[in-house]
């Protein structure tokens, strides 16, 4: 009873600072970096950023339970949190998980109260699905390391300041055993950041290029040739924070969303009824298996692959969101720049971005549901012998 009524206490407060303090549309406008870092300093202090990390690294300490309240609450705002999503759902669960202390006190209280923005360094042009055959080098120097290659497919780079980098480190071991994982600093000197723009002229993504760029051993996270458990370690949060949807706003903006489409839509065809409610049962079976594998990570119990089960319901609802939202509205709102051209140009990427749908649907079968493996290439090779891009 008394947690009850602790945790409506908690729920009405957030309500109560989000309406004091959540941004406007009518804001006038200014730097939205800006703006979107003086609003998670505001978050952190108020003690809604990092609700469920450790006190001692700036989070709060609290549970699953407090941060599905304030999720609850925050949902019909539209929070200035995307550029720190990657931060607050990958990297630094990653460096949590799996950094040193020395670490933790450096990176995660910046990255909680947006001082500083993060990016993830994984995919290449020869090594997209693939990630383990990804040719980007580190060579020791010194004290630190020396590394050159490049990524691609890299959300928010142009903004970052650090970027969770997963490097080669030796070509005469199988791929999966010679690469390592670095923090690298995004300003540093040979690191350059292109974007990579659509037929729509939007640039969703970034390529980088590294020449050069000094890493110091303390920024390595995991033992040398580890970096491949760090890897998945970062792939299995990324997979529950897209699917949770980390730092994203909600989903008043969404001119596909449920809300969107009744508000635009003749409610009163009972085959278009149908269709929204299809689209409700599938957007409320993804938040109860969210919920789900959120209570057992809180009583830890890891979810593993069943994460990459999260990430497939996503990506297949934003298809059938986007599909629907087509059908229902009309061939106009695939042209100009009608309110759902972006939303529908993006769906795609979902079933790209952190894994595409056929792979996670080979992991969750695999691993989840105990059906027999794809036909796989001899671990054993080492790397420098294989031809780049082999599956294994």
């Amino acid at each position: 009873m008394n947690l009850a009524v602790n945790l409506a206490d908690y729920r009405r407060a957030a309500r109560d600072w989000l309406r004091e303090n959540a941004p406007s549309d009518d804001e006038p406008g200014g730097d939205p970096i800006a703006r979107a870092k003086d609003f998670m300093a505001r978050l952190h202090d108020a003690g809604y950023s990092g609700i469920t990390w450790p006190e001692r690294w700036g989070g709060q300490g609290l549970t699953q339970a407090e941060e599905r309240a304030f999720a609850a609450e925050a949902k019909d705002y539209t929070l200035p949190t995307y550029v720190f999503s990657i931060g607050l759902g990958m990297t630094g669960p990653t460096i949590v998980d799996r950094g040193t202390d020395e670490q933790r006190e450096r990176f995660l209280r910046p990255l909680l109260r947006g001082e500083e923005i993060w990016c993830q360094l994984f995919s290449e042009p020869g090594a997209g699905s693939d990630v383990a055959a990804l040719q980007t080098r580190a060579v020791r120097d010194g004290a630190g390391w020396v590394v050159n290659g490049q990524k691609v497919w890299t959300s928010v780079a142009q903004h970052a300041d650090w970027g969770l980098l997963l490097a080669r480190t030796d070509v005469d071991v199988p791929k999966h055993r010679g690469l390592t994982m670095f923090v690298v600093d995004m300003r540093h000197p040979g690191v350059t950041v292109r974007p990579l723009r659509d037929m729509s002229g939007r640039a969703n993504f970034n390529e980088i290029f590294f020449d050069d760029v000094h890493i110091p051993d303390e920024h390595r996270v995991g033992e040398v040739n580890d970096g491949w458990s760090v890897a998945v370690t970062t792939l299995l949060h990324e997979r529950l924070s897209i699917s949770a949807g980390v730092g994203m706003s909600g989903q008043r903006d969404n001119p596909a969303s449920l809300e969107a489409l009744r508000r635009t839509l003749d409610t009163s065809d009972p085959l278009v009824r149908d269709e929204l409610v299809e689209l409700h049962i599938r957007t409320r079976a993804l938040a109860l298996f969210n919920q789900r594998l959120a209570q057992e990570t809180s009583a830890g119990q890891f979810p593993g692959a069943r994460g990459s089960a999260a990430k497939l319901l996503l990506a297949e609802l934003y298809l059938f969101q986007a599909d629907l939202a087509t059908r229902l509205t009309g061939p106009e709102s695939v042209v100009g720049d009608h309110p759902l051209g972006f939303t529908l140009a993006a769906a795609p990427g979902m079933a790209l971005g952190g894994g595409t749908n056929e792979i996670m649907r080979n992991i969750v079968g695999d691993r989840v549901l105990g059906l027999p493996p794809e036909p796989r290439v001899d671990k054993t090779v080492p790397f420098k012998d294989l031809k780049v891009g082999t599956q294994a």
